[in-house]
């Protein structure tokens, strides 16, 4: 265990790194005072949690970087979690997808984009939303009432109509002039309006336009202008307010219960409560600490940072935490804990979703509990299948083959943990080989590691099994790994020919030669079926997409006159194959060192269209 002598360590602020057998980083932390944070750890009868006892059993080295000041630390400290990924720092792992609106209005005319990604690029950004089932609905209600464009404006504009969205009355068609620059931007106006919380601006300014049209006798223009206000205000209705003041907000609650606490956040945008985030964390720090290192892992994403940030009790470094999201945000930012009025009411409906979602985790969890154990039993393994890993090969006779693993983790999927292979030593259609080189490469990493699963399931029948006992033989890990590998339903004949028929989901186990059927629409059946379509889904949309960089390539390989250094100079200045692909003709033309000609030879390649007459307009256009 690590001897801590304090004249050691520098008495300003910075961060430290707790270092374990060889080297690997167990947590990183920052401090006003490294001297004295550190002497907490170490203090007799100080920090008595079992989490930190434990930590500090694995501890040998102590490293720190002094910086000036606790917002340099705390900049710093984010900066060494994302690189070294400690065991012992909290790990956010999202239940929802981190969805958002984009909408740009420097552009021509602009349009509504679904991102994930919240960039400090200019423009405007509406959200997080819960889902993007959340997102569509959303955009379905913004296009019937403000119908901006849906696709890019060139690919619109090689159309030799507009598209059917117009048709619908859910595009106004720009890009064939069938409504004015001036026209465009009152909807975009509109549209950022609605979506900023400003709904009664909206409204007032429609009927006075509607009042304007029926005076002038525009029927039909007062008519549709007083189906958009109905509209907004049957969308309006659907939203509950939560607070006054119209002021975007995250609101934070948490629960503990022992060693594991959940993590709430509510988005309140303009006064209005339009969804939340869970998290489910381990309680391996205190309070203010977790509290704190989550809203700096959270926010340190590309996500949209509100004006204000409520938490349910004061931060150490809620000043320091509030300088640097201004900073993130470009504008200041509030973070408190507060003590009285309407925002202790909100602080307090986080709290109490945080102490629902804790007990109706535990209730799924007891529910995935019960699955695993059934699991073990059925399939005679030797250890609940906390983590489960399950392998498919992909392949087009032989060409492009490619493996994948997909997890399950205490009975929920880890995306994070998924793999895709390419294999590499095997040439042909040999699915077993393929399987050998992908499960090798897997668990010798895994040794490497000490990151093991519980169960590997096959794709496949005795066969798979066979390359997958082999595997885990040579490498020594037979009784450490259960294997099982599940072989598809098969048509049956049916005598009398009324309905198709199929077997059960046959299970193989190593050393036994009738195969285990597990009871038809049982959890622990759907289970492991939905994993081994899952690694199939995760294997064919890898070699999809290989299969269609390979064909562009070609494309590009087979254009006359463009050799290999020129093909080079393509893709570095356009930046990939599809992009090039999908480049106008004037910005081929721009490029430096393409001449004229051979950037219309380009063109017309990816755009047959061009020579056949269809788009003619735009390269001449271009031109």
């Amino acid at each position: 265990m690590f001897e801590f002598e304090p004249k050691k360590f520098p008495a300003t602020p910075g961060v430290y790194l707790m270092k374990g057998e060889g080297g690997a980083v167990l947590y990183v932390g920052k401090a006003i005072h490294l001297r004295n944070r550190l002497r907490n750890y170490f203090a007799v009868g100080g920090d008595g949690r079992p989490q930190i006892r434990f930590l500090m059993t694995k501890v040998e080295a102590i490293d720190t970087i002094v910086t000036d000041t606790e917002k340099e630390a705390l900049i710093l400290e984010n900066t060494l979690i994302k690189q070294h990924r400690p065991r012992y720092n909290i790990s956010l792992r999202d239940d929802k997808t981190y969805v958002s609106i984009r909408l740009d209005p420097r552009e021509e005319f602009p349009a509504l984009q679904v991102v994930r990604r919240v960039k400090s690029d200019g423009a405007l950004y509406f959200g997080p939303y819960s889902s993007s089932v959340a997102v569509r609905q959303t955009l379905k209600e913004l296009y019937r009432i403000f119908p901006l464009r849906h696709y890019p404006i060139e690919t619109c504009r090689r159309r030799g109509r507009p598209c059917l969205f117009y048709q619908i009355g859910q595009c106004s068609a720009p890009c064939h002039g069938r409504i004015s620059a001036e026209g465009y931007r009152a909807l975009v106006k509109g549209v950022t309006a609605l979506l900023s919380g400003r709904e009664s601006e909206v409204i007032q300014n429609l009927r006075q336009s509607m009042e304007a049209a029926a005076t002038a006798l525009r029927f039909e223009e007062a008519a549709r202008l007083r189906d958009q206000i109905r509209a907004i205000e049957q969308t309006v209705e659907h939203q509950k307010v939560v607070a006054a003041g119209g002021v975007d907000q995250d609101v934070v609650g948490l629960h503990r219960e022992g060693g594991e606490v959940e993590l709430v956040l509510l988005f309140i945008r303009a006064g209005k409560l339009i969804g939340r985030r869970n998290y489910a964390l381990e309680w391996r720090l205190n309070e203010d600490e977790l509290l704190s290192s989550f809203l700096r892992e959270y926010y340190a994403r590309e996500v949209v940072i509100p004006e204000q940030v409520l938490v349910p009790f004061a931060l150490e470094d809620a000043g320091t935490l509030a300088e640097w999201l201004s900073e993130l945000k470009g504008r200041k930012v509030v973070l408190n804990s507060p003590q009285r009025g309407q925002k202790v009411d909100l602080v307090e409906l986080a709290v109490r979703n945080a102490r629902e979602s804790f007990r109706e985790r535990g209730s799924r969890r007891e529910a995935r509990e019960g699955v695993l154990a059934e699991l073990q039993q059925r399939l005679q393994m030797e250890r609940l299948p906390r983590r489960i890993e399950c392998f498919d090969i992909s392949n087009v006779q032989g060409t492009l083959s490619v493996g994948s693993m997909v997890v399950l983790r205490d009975g929920e999927p880890d995306k994070d943990a998924y793999r895709r292979f390419r294999i590499r030593t095997v040439v042909g259609p040999d699915d077993y080989a393929s399987l050998y080189e992908v499960l090798q490469r897997r668990l010798r990493r895994g040794l490497e590691e000490d990151l093991l699963p519980d169960l590997i399931l096959i794709d496949g029948g005795k066969g798979q099994l066979g390359v997958l006992t082999t595997v885990l033989a040579e490498l020594g890990l037979e009784g450490r790994i259960d294997a099982v590998g599940i072989a598809k339903s098969r048509v049956v004949a049916n005598v009398r020919g009324k309905a198709v028929e199929r077997s059960e989901e046959r299970f193989f186990l190593p050393g036994r030669k009738n195969p285990v059927l597990l009871r038809q629409g049982s959890p622990a059946l759907f289970l492991l079926e939905r994993l081994r379509d899952e690694a199939h889904r995760f294997a064919i949309s890898y070699h999809r997409k290989l299969r269609g960089k390979a064909a562009l390539a070609s494309s590009l390989e087979a254009l006359p006159g463009v050799g290999p250094a020129r093909r080079r100079a393509l893709l570095k200045h356009f930046g990939s194959l599809k992009k090039v692909q999908a480049a106008t003709l004037a910005e081929l033309q721009a490029m430096p060192g393409l001449p004229t000609p051979l950037a219309e030879t380009v063109y017309r390649s990816f755009h047959p269209e061009v020579e056949a007459g269809g788009s003619a307009g735009e390269g001449k256009r271009s031109e």
